[in-house]
């Protein structure tokens, strides 16, 4: 059954002067203006926090998620100083975040759920059930179009929920060479084409790409050429077709090459760093990426120190 969009409050679909002075908090960005050069390389975020997910905008602030407690922590990049924006409560997870150019948060829930947040505020403005609270995970989301698309790495199948007004929740199966592997994780980072027809999705286990129609959601393998697998792919990130792929417990990210189809991937370089601790998602900001170490490897206590990272294009 395809799951359908509760009707949000008016809070929760934005439009005339909330959705402007949105826009002039997520608007256009100082990455050109200002130099990052002596901006920190390393974000500390308060002990405990259990991350996984990170977004950042057109403005120098990184926002992060908490699988503790779905709280939300935003980080000026200039000074990696941050504050709780959103406090989470007990049951709630936060794992991928994406920030709409309307100042809209899309968090991915893990639990069968999405929610959506005021980017300055941290205010809860909705919360989507995409499927099932058991048995289903919840992972990373991408924007692309007029939705907003949700991974479950524990079904085959997308979720698109509208961005930013009421409607339907599309489901889009995955079909084609799409391979489902029981009692793991599968789908998991997702971003879009080069050509915003579709969406690749890394399938963590056994670590392949997938290009796959937004029309029909057939799957097409992505032929990798110099690598031979993406094994614990997670987190995806693109500028036009350069595709970084992050593989979480082996510390690294694998730059590929897309061809003008992305059906096919030549292996560029990879990038490696001593302060990466099974990092998980990046965002860009400038000629940086920003990744989070979800030290995945380390005791998972309210004790344990936790920190996002930068590295250079």
């Amino acid at each position: 059954m395809t799951p359908t969009h509760p009707r949000p409050s008016r809070r929760a679909v934005l439009g005339g002067a909330a959705l402007a002075a949105l826009a002039v908090t997520a608007g256009a960005g100082t990455a050109n203006a200002t130099s990052s050069a002596t901006w920190p390389t390393e974000l500390p975020l308060p002990d405990g926090w259990l991350p996984e997910g990170i977004a950042i905008g057109h403005k120098p602030y990184a926002y992060l998620g908490s699988r503790a407690n779905g709280a939300i922590y935003r980080t000026d990049l200039r000074t990696g100083a941050g504050e709780v924006l959103y406090a989470g409560t007990t049951g709630q997870v936060a794992v991928g975040l994406k920030l709409d150019r309307d100042g809209l948060l899309y968090v991915a829930g893990s639990t069968g759920v999405a929610r959506i947040h005021d980017s300055r505020t941290g205010e809860l403005l909705n919360t989507v059930q995409l499927t099932e609270t058991t048995g289903h995970f919840i992972n990373d989301v991408t924007l692309l179009g007029d939705r907003a698309w949700f991974t479950d790495s524990r079904d085959a199948v997308l979720h698109g929920v509208p961005r930013g007004r009421e409607g339907e929740v599309r489901a889009l199966p995955l079909t084609g060479d799409w391979v489902q592997t029981p009692d793991v994780n599968n789908a998991n980072g997702v971003v879009g084409t080069p050509d915003g027809r579709g969406l690749i999705v890394v399938s963590s286990t056994p670590g392949k790409l997938y290009n796959v129609s937004l029309r029909t959601g057939v799957a097409t393998e992505i032929a990798l050429a110099g690598a031979e697998n993406v094994a614990n792919g997670d987190g995806l990130w693109r500028i036009g077709r350069t595709l970084y792929v992050v593989q979480n417990r082996l510390n690294l990210i694998s730059v590929f090459d897309l061809d003008a189809e992305a059906t096919a991937a030549t292996l560029r370089r990879t990038i490696t760093e001593p302060r990466f601790d099974v990092p998980t998602t990046a965002a860009r900001f400038g000629d940086r990426l920003y990744l989070v170490n979800a030290r995945f490897t380390s005791p998972q206590t309210p004790e344990t120190t936790f920190n996002a990272v930068a590295v250079p294009l």
